[in-house]
């Protein structure tokens, strides 16, 4: 390459990556005010009519400019990028530090972060019941016919909603699948879903409290009568009644042993949280939403955007049925969908349900495989047990009509930064790992890249299962050599002593003949995704706010006069809820029409390509022998025994590891344990678990 093209290819990722730090500071400092805003609520410095700006706006642009944070990123190298990086900064503060325990395994920042989030309650609580108590006498309560300690009920119930707002105002980040705010903090939505779990339980906790306290009240008072009371302005009792009861019904159904038994029951129950939301507001009012507004305003442009992508029957090209009641499904794709190893996308199986959307690793590489997607489904619940019925029993499907939400997948590459990999897999948890396997494949031979080593420990309960490994290599004509990559298999049989081959059943191979309309799985913005979401963001709430002033100025002033005693609370709160989805539909709408010509021509190109490589079935001969040639060197399978994790994750341990564990609860709990007990300083362990 000549020398003037290097050197203006190293200038140019310099400025883009100077400009993604100063991005980045811009961020922080701008996430860092608004957190001084919640830090001030409980002050009586703190004004009440800048509420909805103030918490709203700046959230908001950190997420917009976090889009276009990411959208740059898109354009280095990120291979280069990871080389360069062989000693990760702060990586002694993701060692597990918490491993057993119902908070699951959490690492020292976890911990840390936890830690200052229930400061942040504990000061909020303390210093709103300061000030409510320092005004409360036995002259001010026996003026409102009540004793001291009644009045106090009343302060220390109102003090536990407006802490549980707080609570309220992160709920929704976890679950926002495609936001720009995780990635900036190297999360993904699947690893986040426990920090969900823990603000669900925890505002569930002081929503429930607020309630029972407020009922405690009314009864010691002779006032029951107030539970039914709508008030025409300010806050509404059987609003907040209702949006109580729909949160308890979610919150029952999220107890570990009900969702692990009925889990439709908890899928179901959870859209719940529609009715709960609107009733919250009417509740409040949407003067009082500022805090909670910016979260869920991401969530209901994600969740539109996934409803619009939803919407398109996804090109369905083959599969392969394993006979230990796994299958894989292979998707057509567009070429300009790039996501990066590890991520997970939704499917929908129409004529097994219309509702349901269950989540599965990704197991394809987007570099390895450039017009198709894969993911790896194990028969475990009533769904996938359905589906694996219908592609296992002898009368052949034609079609299969699929939707799909996603990919998420992380930002980076983070494992391109280690000398080694060790991936510890038990069951259907080797599924994960297989992507990395393909893209580090890929990468050794495209790039004459220097790949790091890799050791997958996996362990099966019966022979039948090895045939998972079958996985790891794809089935497609992309060239897949894998002889410059240093991959080593350790597989384990748990329940068998000795090899058992006679009914294990050949892998069924299924070719399919998708619809003329199935389209490939395409992102619902086009390539430039992170561009498109980040002026929807924008411009959305700018067009809110232009409405909302429009409306205020000729609609409501003319009645209300700026009184606030005249105009109806609920019917405000209804007319900025209409507005803001009115907002997030028209732009989102808007931006996904602009890109479906983009779209389409990619779809065009896609289908040329099928015609021309030829179908699933040209590949039966690698179905059968090119897996098992090309890995069966690499791979050591023992019988009657688990593996010894503590002595082979010492004997790997490099200069720089890191470990990944997928699967049981225990056997990832096991390797944390490891790899935070000090024996190993330069082992870094990261957990990857089935939370949807």
């Amino acid at each position: 390459m000549d020398a003037n093209v290097v050197r203006k290819w190293s200038s140019s990722n310099n400025i883009i990556s100077t400009v993604q730090a100063a991005l980045r500071l811009l961020l922080m400092a701008v996430f860092l005010g608004s957190l001084l805003m919640w830090i001030m609520a409980p002050t009586n410095t703190y004004k009440q009519s800048a509420r909805l700006l103030i918490y709203t706006l700046p959230i908001l642009f950190v997420a917009a400019m976090g889009c276009f944070y990411l959208h740059m990123g898109k354009k280095l190298k990120n291979d280069k990028m990871a080389s360069s990086c062989r000693n990760p900064r702060f990586a002694s503060w993701k060692k597990p530090m918490l491993i057993k325990g119902p908070l699951g395994i959490v690492s020292r920042v976890e911990l840390a972060f936890l830690i200052m989030f229930i400061a942040l309650l504990a000061w909020t609580f303390a210093t709103y019941i300061s000030n409510y108590f320092a005004k409360i006498n036995p002259n001010s309560a026996a003026a409102q016919g009540e004793k001291v300690w009644q009045s106090k009920l009343d302060s220390t119930a109102l003090t536990l909603g407006l802490v549980g707002n707080i609570c309220l105002a992160f709920l929704f980040f976890p679950v926002t699948r495609g936001s720009s705010l995780l990635p900036l903090f190297g999360l993904t939505s699947e690893n986040s879903i426990k920090y969900h779990i823990w603000l669900g339980n925890i505002t569930m906790t002081l929503f429930t409290t607020h309630g029972i306290c407020f009922i405690i009240y009314w009864a010691v008072t002779n006032e029951l009568s107030q539970m039914l009371k709508w008030e025409k302005i300010g806050v509404s009792n059987l609003a907040g009644e209702i949006a109580l009861v729909t949160g308890l019904a979610m919150w029952l159904t999220t107890i570990p042993r009900i969702r692990r038994k009925f889990f439709e029951l908890f899928f179901y129950t959870h859209y719940l949280y529609i009715i709960f939301m609107i009733f919250f507001i009417l509740h409040v009012g949407i003067s009082f939403c500022g805090m909670m507004l910016p979260n869920f305003y991401l969530f209901v442009v994600d969740r539109y955007l996934r409803f619009l992508q939803s919407q398109r029957n996804v090109r369905l090209l083959s599969a392969r049925v394993l006979p230990c009641e796994t299958i894989e499904l292979n998707l057509g794709k567009s070429l300009g969908l790039s996501y990066n190893p590890l991520g997970i996308m939704f499917i929908n199986v129409p004529s097994i349900s219309k509702l349901q959307w269950h989540p599965f690793s990704i197991t394809s590489s987007s570099n390895l495989e450039p017009n198709k997607i894969s993911i790896v489904i194990k028969s475990e619940g009533s769904w996938t047990k359905k589906l694996y019925q219908m592609l296992s029993s002898p009368s052949s499907l034609d079609r299969l009509e699929v939707s799909v939400e996603g990919p998420y997948a992380p930002a980076s590459k983070d494992f391109l930064r280690y000398d080694t990999l060790v991936m510890v897999s038990g069951g259907s948890g080797i599924t994960p790992f297989i992507s990395i396997i393909r893209e580090l494949i890929y990468m050794s031979t495209k790039h004459n890249y220097k790949a790091p080593k890799v050791i997958l420990i996996c362990s099966f309960k019966n022979s039948s299962e090895l045939t998972m490994l079958d996985l790891i290599l794809p089935i497609s004509g992309t060239p897949s050599d894998n002889s410059n990559l240093k991959l080593q298999i350790e597989a384990f049989v748990t329940r068998e002593k000795e090899p058992k081959t006679d009914n294990i059943k050949p892998i069924k191979a299924i070719e399919f003949n998708p619809h003329a309309k199935d389209a490939p799985l395409s992102s619902i913005l086009g390539p430039k995704h992170w561009l498109w979401l980040g002026m929807i963001i924008g411009s959305s709430f700018v067009i809110f706010l232009i409405l909302l002033g429009i409306i205020t100025r000729y609609y409501i002033y003319p009645i209300d006069h700026n009184s606030n005693t005249i105009f109806s609370t609920t019917w405000r709160s209804v007319i900025n809820v209409l507005v803001i989805c009115t907002c997030i539909v028209m732009t989102a709408s808007a931006a996904v029409f602009w890109n479906k010509r983009q779209n389409d021509i990619e779809t065009s190109q896609v289908q040329n390509m099928e015609g021309t490589t030829g179908s699933p079935s040209s590949y039966d001969m690698q179905l059968e022998s090119h897996p098992h040639q090309s890995l069966s060197q690499a791979t050591n399978v023992h019988y009657g025994g688990r593996p010894d994790l503590r002595r082979m994750l010492l004997e790997y341990n490099g200069s720089s590891t890191n470990v990944f564990a997928s699967g049981p609860k225990r056997l990832r709990q096991a390797v944390a344990t490891i790899c935070s007990s000090g024996l190993a300083d330069n082992m870094h362990f990261e957990s990857i678990s089935f939370s949807w």
